[in-house]
C-alpha cells in the first residue's frame, strides 16, 4: 500500500498478484489477485440488489477467512457493520434496527437468531457460501428470494464513505454508534503497519475476533495494507494455538492479555513449537497486560512483546511501545503512534510531564462524531480534541501511562460491556426493583461483570434466577457473573448512583 492510500480499494492494490492475502490452516491461500477478484464480484452481487456506497451490511459470521474476506469485499463498496454472533435475538434487533441494515450476512448453515430478526424487521438475508478450492476465504452469496430494489452502479467508495460502523457502549445511555470513514480505516492501517515495521514477508496469525476493531484492524488491515499475509483461525483457542503456531509460522500476533495468559498456561508443554517458532514480535492490546506476563512472554518467545492502547473511536490504535532498538516501558502503552495524543485538565488546557488528567486524541484516524447522536459528542471532544475518558500521565518521554478510567464500562478482558444495557435487562425480571452493574476485579480478566440488586417488596428471587434470566437475553459476557441481593444500593455525596469503587464499597475488591 501507498501512504496516499485513503480507501480500502486502493489499500488492496499494493499486494503483489500471487502473492498469499488470506490464508487458513490446512487451507489453500486466497492470492492478492484472486482477493481483488472477489471484491469485484461481490460490489456487483451487491449492486445488483440495489446496495452500493454507505449502505449498511449486517455481518455475523464466525471467525475465519470467510469472515475477514467478507469484510473487506463489503467495506470496499458498501458500509460493513460486523456484529458478535453470540448476540441473543434481543441484542439483534437492537443493533440491526439501529444500524438501519439494508442486508444481513450470515453462513450458509446458520441458525442465527439474527435471521430471524430480519425477517421481523423486514431486512434481507443472504447466505455466504464458501469456495474453499478457489483459497481461503472465497465466497459466493446466496441472497433469499428475488430483490425489489432496482440495480445500481458497482463503483468502489471514496475516502468521506463510512467504510465500517461499530457500537461502542455506553454508560448511561444506549450504546452509540461509531462511523469510520474510509479515510480513518485506512490512516489507522497505515499508523499500526508503521509502529510494527509489517511487510510483504510478514505473516500474522489471526486469534482476535473479526467483529472488534482490534482483530479487524490491527490483525487483518493493517497486515493487508503491507502486502503481508493473513492466516485466520476459526478464532482463539489455547489448545490448538501451539499446533498452529508449528503449522502456520506466523512472524507476529496480537491477542488480548487473557488470551496471552492461557498461551503461557500451557507453553510449558509445548517446548517443540516454541523452539522452531520465527515471531518476531508479540502484540498485545484492549486492555492492560501485567508487567509479569510481559516478561514470561518474552522469555518464552525470546521476542519482544509490544502493548499498544486503542479504542473504536480511534479506529484501534492511538499509542504502542516500539519495536527494538526503540525503548519499551513495560506498565506504559508506549508513546503516540498515528494520532497526537495529550493529557489535558478539566478545561482542555495540556498538562504537564507527571501530572494526571485526561487523555485526548486528535488524528486522520479518529471518528468525526457519533452518529445521530449530538448530546454525546456534545461531550466528546474538547478544544478539536476527542475525550477518550481515561485518565493517564505522560512522563518526560512522551511515554503514557493510563492511571485511571473516567467512563465507567466494564473492561472484561478487552470485550466492553455497558453497565446500563446489563441494568435495562435484569430490570426487566418482574420481581427487580433497582439494578446497578459494575466492575469487580478479576485475576485474569482484569474485570469481571457483577451486579447489585435491590428486590420489589414482597417478591422474591434467587442470584442464581437472576443470572439464568440475564443469560438467556445478553451475550455470556455480559451476564454478571456475581449477582449481590441488597436492602438498598450506596449513592454518592450528591444522591447518584456511582458504579466507580462500588465494588470495594461492597467488599468486592
Amino acid at each position: 500500500m501507498t501512504d496516499s492510500a485513503s480507501t480500502i480499494m486502493e489499500l488492496l492494490r499494493g499486494g503483489v498478484a500471487d502473492a498469499p492475502a488470506l490464508s487458513a490452516p490446512g487451507g489453500t491461500p486466497l492470492t492478492y489477485h484472486a482477493l481483488r477478484a472477489l471484491v469485484a464480484e461481490t460490489l456487483d452481487a451487491l449492486a445488483g440488489r440495489g446496495l452500493g456506497r454507505n449502505d449498511r451490511v449486517a455481518i455475523v459470521l464466525d471467525n475465519g477467512p470467510g469472515m475477514a474476506a467478507a469484510f473487506m469485499t463489503i467495506a470496499a463498496g458498501a458500509t460493513a457493520a460486523p456484529l458478535n454472533p453470540a448476540y441473543r435475538a434481543e441484542e439483534f434487533e437492537f443493533y440491526l434496527a439501529d444500524l438501519q441494515a439494508r442486508l444481513l450476512i450470515v453462513g450458509r448453515d446458520a441458525t442465527s437468531p439474527a435471521v430471524d430478526v430480519a425477517g421481523r424487521l423486514g431486512i434481507p438475508v443472504a447466505r455466504l457460501v464458501p469456495r474453499p478450492e478457489r483459497g481461503a476465504g472465497s465466497f459466493a452469496l446466496e441472497f433469499s428470494g428475488p430483490s425489489s430494489a432496482p440495480r445500481v452502479p458497482a463503483e468502489a467508495t471514496r475516502e468521506e464513505d463510512v467504510a465500517l460502523v461499530l457500537h461502542t457502549s455506553g454508560t448511561t445511555s444506549r450504546p452509540k454508534m461509531v462511523p469510520l470513514l474510509q479515510r480513518n480505516v485506512c490512516a489507522s492501517a497505515r499508523n499500526i503497519r508503521s509502529t510494527l515495521r509489517l511487510s510483504s514477508e510478514d505473516r500474522g496469525l489471526v486469534v482476535m475476533p473479526l467483529f472488534h476493531i482490534h482483530g479487524l484492524m490491527a490483525a487483518l488491515l493493517a497486515p493487508l495494507s503491507a502486502g503481508g499475509e493473513v492466516c485466520c483461525t476459526p478464532g482463539f483457542n489455547a489448545l490448538k494455538f501451539f499446533a498452529w503456531l508449528g503449522e502456520v509460522r506466523p512472524t507476529w500476533y496480537t491477542a488480548v492479555p487473557t488470551m496471552h495468559q492461557a498461551i503461557l498456561a500451557r507453553s510449558s508443554r509445548n517446548a517443540d513449537a516454541i523452539k522452531g517458532s520465527r515471531l518476531r514480535f508479540v502484540r498485545s492490546s484492549s486492555s492492560a497486560l501485567p508487567t509479569t506476563v510481559i516478561q514470561q512472554l518474552e522469555a518464552t518467545f525470546g521476542a519482544p512483546v509490544i502493548e499498544s492502547y486503542g479504542m473504536t473511536e480511534a479506529a484501534h490504535q492511538m499509542a504502542s511501545n516500539p519495536l527494538p532498538p526503540g525503548r519499551r516501558k513495560p506498565g506504559t502503552v508506549g508513546t503516540q503512534a498515528g494520532p497526537e495524543v495529550q493529557v489535558v485538565d478539566e478545561q482542555g488546557d495540556p498538562l504537564a510531564a507527571g501530572r494526571s488528567g485526561e487523555i485526548v486524541i486528535r488524528g486522520d484516524n479518529v471518528m468525526g462524531g457519533y452518529e445521530s447522536n449530538p448530546a454525546a459528542n456534545a461531550t466528546a471532544f474538547i478544544k478539536g480534541w476527542f475525550r477518550t475518558g481515561d485518565q493517564g500521565v505522560l512522563d518526560g518521554d512522551g511515554y503514557l501511562s493510563i492511571t485511571g478510567r473516567l467512563k465507567e464500562i466494564i473492561n472484561r478482558g478487552g470485550e466492553k460491556v455497558s453497565p446500563r444495557e446489563v441494568d435495562e435487562i435484569i430490570m426487566g425480571h418482574p420481581a427487580v426493583h433497582q439494578c446497578v452493574t459494575f466492575a469487580m476485579p478479576h485475576d485474569m480478566l482484569g474485570e469481571e461483570v457483577a451486579a447489585a440488586v435491590v428486590l420489589k417488596e414482597g417478591a422474591a428471587a434467587t442470584d442464581k434466577e437472576l443470572r439464568q434470566f440475564a443469560a438467556g437475553r445478553l451475550a455470556d459476557f455480559k451476564v454478571p457473573r456475581k449477582i449481590l441481593l441488597v436492602k438498598e444500593i450506596p449513592v454518592g455525596p450528591t444522591g447518584k448512583l456511582q458504579r466507580i469503587g462500588l465494588a470495594k464499597t461492597l467488599g468486592l475488591g
